[in-house]
């Protein structure tokens, strides 16, 4: 069963690739959506998928990649919009 969820997570998550890993790592288990970073520091995501693909999903945001400080990861069940790929979006 798809199911989408928007994800909010925050530490030491920009200036570190975590858009660009995120987005590989969408890729690698096959999820849709988008993410972006936010001018307060966070980075947001939607992810598009299985549900054990985004629980796996959720579990790596909360490592992050080499660099990162993972804080927190906060997710949320959100209406599909659609999405067909994994993109990585502009700073809002």
């Amino acid at each position: 069963m798809t199911k989408v969820l928007h994800a909010a997570i925050t530490g030491r998550v920009q200036g570190v690739g975590y858009r660009a890993w995120v987005s590989r790592e969408a890729e690698r288990l096959a999820l849709r959506g988008w993410v972006r970073n936010r001018r307060d520091g966070s980075v947001e995501a939607v992810f598009k998928g299985d549900e054990g693909a985004l629980v796996r999903m959720l579990d790596e945001c909360g490592r992050g990649p080499r660099g990162a400080k993972v804080d927190n990861v906060v997710a949320t069940v959100v209406a599909d919009e659609g999405w067909t790929k994994f993109s990585v979006l502009p700073t809002v």
